[in-house]
């Protein structure tokens, strides 16, 4: 069933209007007609079973006919921190990360980065990698889209992750950096283990050329844990997937 994000809906509403770039994927590429049926996810995260009833130009109305809850969302809501990488690896990541629950992707200038891009040039690649997250939320079936942020310098990302959690009472949160100088897998393990059972975690992600020294301290005093992701080397694009992965594995239920 084919799946649209709508923020104004909610299970109060008995219908859903539908606006923008979407009206015209309805009506001209997927043809759809009135008593077809669409899913409807709302700001709520809610599965809305909606009957078209109306297609025109400007919008399409449905009505609502079931409501179901949307179980792909993670118990705690994952932050990416990215060094910028190199070429189109961002894209791939963003798409990547998103499938597997990511809630928010930040890109990163860090000291080893070497793409080097003005904040023109940075506005339109957030507005782009938006793109690239609401076509892989839609994919994947996620209950929201998630955000894209708009970059920052690995400092600025420490700051912000500190603070992850700490908008409601009593959350709580953990900070993450896969590093060649970490502990052992026993103690990734135990860090993995107690990160899921967080409201927020924080995940640090270095370049193509790995972090500096200072960054990984700055990170570290900051409550960041050191953690290892095995005895091989992954490259930037590979590492956040299989932290995703691991964190994703351990907070999915039935």
């Amino acid at each position: 069933m084919n799946k649209f994000y709508v923020e104004n809906v909610t299970s109060a509403d008995k219908s859903v209007t539908i606006v923008g770039e979407d009206v015209n994927h309805i009506k001209n590429v997927l043809r759809l007609r009135n008593g077809e049926q669409i899913m409807v996810v709302g700001s709520d995260q809610k599965n809305y079973i909606c009957s078209i009833t109306e297609v025109n130009d400007d919008f399409v109305n449905a009505d609502i006919v079931d409501i179901e809850e949307n179980a792909a969302e993670l118990s705690a809501k994952i932050t990416l921190y990215q060094g910028m990488p190199k070429s189109d690896k961002m894209e791939w990541i963003i798409q990547k990360t998103v499938e597997l629950g990511v809630a928010r992707v930040v890109p990163v200038m860090m000291e080893r980065s070497v793409v080097k891009l003005d904040a023109a040039k940075q506005k339109k690649k957030v507005s782009r990698y938006q793109g690239v997250a609401e076509s892989a939320a839609k994919q994947s079936g996620r209950g929201f889209i998630p955000e894209i942020g708009d970059f920052m310098t690995f400092k600025e990302a420490v700051q912000e992750a500190q603070g992850l959690g700490k908008n409601k009472e009593n959350a709580s949160a953990s900070l993450l950096l896969p590093y060649e100088s970490a502990k052992g897998i026993s103690y990734t393990r135990e860090i993995f283990d107690q990160a899921v059972k967080t409201d927020s975690i924080a995940i640090f992600i270095g370049p193509e050329g790995g972090f500096a020294e200072s960054e990984v301290k700055l990170a570290e005093d900051a409550g960041a844990k050191i953690v290892t992701l095995g005895h091989r080397i992954l490259r930037t694009e590979t590492a956040g997937m299989t932290v995703l992965s691991i964190l994703g594995y351990l907070m999915e239920r039935d």
